[in-house]
């Protein structure tokens, strides 16, 4: 370790972030995750001030006065609004030093983010930027596929082909990884959102009912589901009569919600298939023996598993902390240096 490395462990902590388009997770070395709220910031229009982050802010989606907006600034796992951003990570970083200030910490933190695959180079710059602004010394991007192929504890700098599939709010990231690389890397932007804007299309579609992004995300996660299950369960759902103008209400069944993203489903399945048939018959061995392993959001939605083991012809695997794949991959190598340096790219000088 070098006289520097030194310095700042004792002053500073190393942060680990999942900057999802739905949800950002936080972790800090040492500690595990200790922030988990979601990517949404309420915006003063009036003189363009940050009025709330987090939690607080996603209780105003839909529902602020002329004064306020809250919006989501990350869209299809990427940055639409980078000062919305840039606010968002300095207040997480900020609440990370608030809940440590008692060990006399200063927030300078060396910060692994888990981007998407597809990330281009300006959203590149965007995330550093943003992170940079906000008070990181050094910062490190990682892609997602490898942050939860490692946070799950696949063998990824091993000779053996892993296949990772994490399922967001914004985009789908497919890869198979050998030696400590992506070997094939696919990324759509289908996955959490788009399953949510099937909802509302569909309730709109065949009962003129017009709902919001947070009720169709409300439904998706009590009776989202990817295979037929025994029961058929349903829930009672409010909104506005496109017809009249008054407010409605129906009922739901499971089945519904099921046929509403199926589609979404389908197109993911679709592009496993293709990374499957650009993968070499080599590492196209070890998956089989394995299987492939599905994280993020998505892999919590119930016989997710099953549907995609019946039409890949492959093995299926949903390890315990899906959720947190990405986060809990960023965290882990930060407690081992050369694995950061050989899966990451360090895209910043060390700021003192």
């Amino acid at each position: 370790m070098s006289f520097s490395d030194f310095f700042w462990n004792i002053f500073t902590y190393d942060v680990g972030i999942d900057l999802g388009t739905a949800n950002t997770l936080v972790c800090i070395k040492g500690q595990g995750i200790i922030i988990s709220e979601p990517s949404v910031v309420a915006i003063n229009v009036n003189n363009q001030s940050v009025f709330a982050v987090g939690l607080e802010a996603q209780k105003m989606l839909g529902k602020t006065p002329a004064s306020l907006v809250a919006i989501r600034p990350l869209r299809d796992g990427v940055i639409s609004d980078f000062d919305a951003t840039r606010e968002m990570i300095r207040y997480f970083i900020d609440k990370v030093h608030k809940s440590t200030s008692k060990h006399l910490k200063v927030p300078r933190p060396r910060i692994v983010i888990g981007v998407p695959s597809s990330i281009t180079d300006v959203e590149r710059k965007a995330v550093i930027d943003a992170a940079v602004s906000a008070g990181a010394r050094k910062v490190y991007l990682m892609e997602e596929p490898m942050a939860a192929a490692i946070g799950i504890g696949l063998p990824v700098t091993d000779a053996q082909g892993s296949m990772i599939v994490d399922i967001g709010g914004g985009t789908s990231d497919i890869a198979v990884i050998s030696l400590g690389s992506i070997v094939v890397d696919k990324s759509i932007r289908i996955a959490g959102d788009e399953m949510n804007q099937d909802i509302v299309n569909y309730v709109r579609g065949k009962y003129n009912l017009l709902i919001g992004e947070r009720s169709a995300e409300d439904i998706k996660l009590k009776l989202g589901s990817a295979y037929p299950r025994k029961e058929n369960r349903s829930m009672e759902i409010k909104g506005r009569d496109i017809l009249l103008g008054l407010p409605k209400v129906i009922n739901i069944s499971e089945v519904e919600v099921r046929e509403a993203i199926m589609n979404s489903l389908n197109l993911i399945i679709e592009a496993i298939s293709d990374a499957l048939e650009e993968t070499p018959p080599e590492l196209i061995s070890d998956i089989s023996d394995k299987g492939l392993y599905l994280t993020g959001g998505g892999a919590l939605i119930p016989g997710i598993d099953r549907l995609f083991s019946d039409k890949l012809k492959v093995k299926v695997n949903i390890p315990e902390d899906a959720l947190s794949s990405v986060v809990f991959g960023t965290m882990n190598v930060l407690d081992d240096i050369n694995l950061l340096d050989k899966v990451s790219k360090s895209d910043t000088d060390e700021y003192f």
